[in-house]
């Protein structure tokens, strides 16, 4: 096997793995209805499988104003063919199969990780718990 197959592998193994599903979409602008209220647009990035994983279970406490925010820091791993992620976009779990409280969270993207002969795209996320 050379290693182009060996990656080929790795990343089908790594696919396997990933047994939830989820949607990453970037803010596209806001509308405007007639009473003045805001809605966020979006364009959809990705849908498809991934896998959460949390690597510690620390949260790191920020303050924006008045407000206290716990951010717990997590990671996606995406297949490598997931491409053109930004840091601000928002990841929505939308199923798990082994993990009942993870659909609904939204995530927003920190960290991007690059590398040449990776089996999967790995972001790092963070969550506002409060």
């Amino acid at each position: 096997m050379n290693r182009a197959e060996t990656l080929a592998a790795g990343r089908a193994a790594a696919e396997a793995g990933m047994v939830d599903t989820c949607i990453i979409r970037r803010p596209a602008g806001e509308t405007t209805d007639e009473w003045g209220n805001t809605t966020p647009t979006w364009t959809q990035l990705y849908a498809g499988r991934c896998r959460v994983q949390q690597q510690s279970v620390q949260a790191q406490e920020e303050r924006t104003g008045e407000a206290r925010l716990l951010m717990v820091r997590l990671e996606i791993q995406l297949p490598m063919s997931v491409t053109g992620l930004e840091p601000e976009d928002q990841v929505e779990i939308t199923a798990s199969a082994h993990d009942p409280d993870l659909p609904g969270r939204t995530f927003v993207v920190r960290d991007l990780a690059h590398g040449t002969e990776k089996t999967a795209r790995r972001i790092g996320v963070v969550e506002r718990t409060s």
